[in-house]
């Protein structure tokens, strides 16, 4: 009996220290495919979120600046929504990994992954606009 509590312990803390495999953090596009420690990939995440947050204002605002105002507001509250749906999705995703190290790194990759998608759609949206 003592072997079988003692093999249990053991695949248990297998699984405790096995790595995470969140949605967005084992994306292809992932920018942060070296980091392995909890700490390095939220340092790495939280870079590559305020990178695609400052891309994706860039772009927020050189299309606001050819729009006309009426398709300027409707932009704006879209955009308003948008990071709404986000928050609410990142903190949905986040919250399957609560009490856990990876339920940080999650939430900042999911933000990185959403933000870096939502200026692409953007790009794409507002092309005609852009040129």
């Amino acid at each position: 009996m003592p072997q079988i509590r003692l093999i249990v312990l053991l695949a248990l803390s297998l699984f405790a220290f096995a790595p995470s495999f969140a949605q967005h953090m084992n994306d292809k596009a992932s920018p942060c495919p070296d980091a392995v420690t909890t700490v390095d990939m939220a340092k790495c995440f939280s870079n590559a979120k305020d990178a695609a947050d400052s891309e994706l204002n860039s772009v927020y605002a050189q299309i606001r600046g050819k729009l006309e105002t009426d398709d300027m507001k409707r932009l704006t509250a879209a955009q308003r929504f948008w990071i709404q749906y986000r928050d609410a999705n990142c903190s949905a995703e986040r919250s399957l990994y609560d009490g856990g190290t990876a339920a940080g790194p999650v939430y900042l990759a999911c933000l990185e992954a959403m933000t870096r998608a939502r200026t692409t759609e953007l790009r794409l949206t507002y092309a005609v606009r852009l040129k």
